[in-house]
């Protein structure tokens, strides 16, 4: 763009909002095989939506070449940082008009005129809008092109058509042969995929004769489809050997929000029509890192939680937060600010839970709004932006409210009807308490109230004789004996640690322990070395709030274990490593027996990274 153009960036959004308006398939375009018109895109998110001005980009790179034609220089511009791109006509005069094309399939079928913008009286040029590179929804990921109309058509060449990470495709020589997933045959001949230490795959297929091939397809959305991935590296065996393979292609691409690539290998064999494949696989670098992938494949940027479960949502978003401060990897921190900025606001019931959303992440289940408190002080341990915290402050006086001794000598009542005084509540609000004194300097408010729920909770009755924790409390505030959930004693565990660090007694500590102990004890919470929720073998089996259970227990379970000197360590390693083993697919999809069985869903991949995660 020329400077003079620059320089009127503010004016930019009122002039596009009237230039933008009423667009028609211009002469030429509609001669372009595939072509649809604005009208047909839907808008995509990721970490913003599509139709953000320019003069908000973070960055400005050039990937292709400007195309010119009679005079006038139309340029792709990209944003690699927020993964967007837009349009530039320069040199032009008017009613000369510029846009871009966005293709799902690699370009053979694309979208066109998206922000399509036309050159006013006095101007020399003009820009579109930004529109996203890929779209983390719907699981495609896009090429663009920018195209302008001065008495003919004319447009780049595509952009990113090639995926680059550690090297770009069909490139790379990293050390590393492992084969994920079982190889196939085909007339004798075996057909196999293998992937290195940096997640780029290949195929090969050996045993045959000259003519016999070998592909990749790659695929965005678990193998259910792959647009613009067919066919990858195909070559034939040459004369004189039994076997050949592909060059390297990424399995992950670090320039959009696409999570859940998966690779698999086929082949054809010279005699015959007939073709192999391979099951699908993702790479695994490591083990947590395969589960932070897997779980954010579902996190939808479009709503910005993970969907249908309000507070499943707050624990998965706090367990990605978890992944990134254990491994220094934050690849996924863009969804922190994205969860908060979508998400702070009120929605009616069914938009995001089965109760209204008062905003600022309260809703009429005082646990599920403890939830989202102690996931943001998590995002602020992460971040360090004070926003965060605050918000964890909002929510607490909220739930501070919801504190009565006029029932059975106090304790939060779990809902806004005031019907139940429960375990889950209560543990939520002892650590919440604390971990906001050990937060704010020169606190005394939260430590009284975490003293005081702490010293309830433990003189409740919550806590039965076996040293477990049942669900709740009976009218008559006795412990009502309902099911020991492994979340509610996990909960028990991180509530004393985290009084432990704010006073530094050793006492709670000490409880902490005989929680934890008698957890690992206990046949109703682990079965041969292996934890279990009571619903794991039942027909239909755990519902998708017990999903979620064994992680949180792990998740406390390890916090314990990092003031204990690793006596935990033992445990958790057992976990992470039936889980990995037995209950995980090649797509790294981890059910909710972890000794294999069961369901999988996001709940439950979340789960199992904080089984991953504890275990180191």
């Amino acid at each position: 763009m020329r400077a003079a153009l620059r320089m009127r960036a503010t004016l930019w959004p009122l002039l596009l909002a009237l230039l933008l308006s009423g667009a028609a398939l211009l002469p030429g375009a509609s001669s372009r095989a595939g072509a649809a018109t604005a009208a047909d895109s839907t808008q995509v998110c990721a970490l913003y939506c599509d139709t953000r001005d320019p003069s908000q980009a973070a960055q400005e790179t050039f990937p292709v070449p400007d195309a010119t034609f009679n005079g006038r220089v139309v340029r792709l511009h990209v944003d690699d940082t927020d993964g967007m791109a837009w349009a530039s006509i320069d040199d032009g005069q008017l009613n000369d008009s510029v846009w871009l094309d966005r293709s799902w399939d690699g370009g053979s079928t694309w979208d066109g005129l998206l922000g399509k913008a036309s050159i006013p009286s006095t101007w020399t040029g003009t820009r579109t809008l930004m529109y996203n590179l890929d779209d983390p929804t719907g699981h495609r990921r896009a090429v663009l092109r920018a195209c302008g109309d001065a008495q003919g058509v004319t447009c780049t060449s595509w952009a990113h058509l090639d995926v680059c990470a550690t090297a770009c495709d069909g490139t790379g020589s990293a050390a590393g042969d492992t084969q994920p997933v079982p190889a196939t045959t085909l007339n004798g001949r075996t057909i196999a995929l293998h992937m290195d230490s940096t997640g780029m795959a290949w195929g090969t297929i050996a045993g045959g004769t000259a003519g016999d091939e070998i592909w990749l397809d790659r695929s965005w959305n678990e193998g259910a489809s792959w647009p613009d991935g067919s066919s990858k590296g195909r070559t034939s065996t040459p004369s004189g050997a039994t076997g050949t393979k592909t060059a390297r292609y990424n399995t992950s691409d670090p320039l959009g929000r696409l999570y859940g690539g998966a690779v698999r290998a086929c082949g054809r064999a010279v005699e015959g029509q007939n073709g192999s494949c391979t099951a699908w696989a993702r790479p695994a670098q490591s083990r947590s890192a395969a589960a932070a992938n897997t779980l954010m494949y579902a996190y939808d940027p479009n709503t910005a939680y993970w969907p249908s479960s309000w507070w499943n949502s707050a624990v998965a978003l706090a367990t990605v937060i978890d992944y990134m401060r254990q491994t220094g990897d934050t690849t996924y921190e863009w969804i922190v600010d994205r969860t908060f900025e979508v998400d702070k606001a009120s929605f009616p019931a069914g938009a995001r839970s089965s109760d209204p959303i008062d905003g600022d992440f309260i809703s009429r289940a005082t646990d599920d709004t403890e939830w989202w408190a102690l996931a943001w002080i998590d995002a602020y341990d992460l971040t360090g932006d004070q926003k965060y915290l605050d918000e964890a402050v909002t929510i607490a006086d909220y739930v501070n409210g919801y504190w009565d001794t006029s029932s059975c000598g106090g304790g939060v009542w779990w809902d806004r009807e005031r019907t139940y005084k429960n375990a889950v509540t209560n543990g939520l609000y002892v650590r919440l308490t604390a971990e906001l004194h050990d937060r704010i300097p020169g606190d005394t408010a939260w430590l009284s109230r975490a003293t005081t729920s702490w010293q309830w909770f433990r003189s409740s009755g919550l806590i039965n004789s076996s040293g477990l924790v049942n669900d709740g409390l009976t009218g008559s505030c006795a412990n009502n004996g309902q099911t020991v959930w492994s979340y509610n004693q996990g909960l028990a565990v991180g509530a004393a640690v985290e009084m432990y660090r704010a006073t530094g007694d050793a006492s709670d500590l000490a409880t902490a322990r005989r929680l934890a102990d008698a957890a690992v004890a206990s046949p109703s919470l682990v079965a041969n070395g292996v934890l279990t929720e009571s619903c794991d073998a039942s027909t239909p089996s755990c519902d998708d709030n017990a999903k979620q259970f064994k992680g949180v227990f792990m998740r406390y379970l390890q916090d314990l274990d990092s003031v204990t000197g690793g006596a935990y360590r033992s445990f958790a390693t057992t976990q992470a490593n039936s889980l990995w083993s037995t209950a995980r697919d090649g797509l790294d999809r981890i059910t909710e027996d972890w000794s294999g069985g069961g369901t999988a869903d996001w709940r439950t991949e979340a789960s199992a990274l904080s089984a991953l995660l504890a275990a180191g």
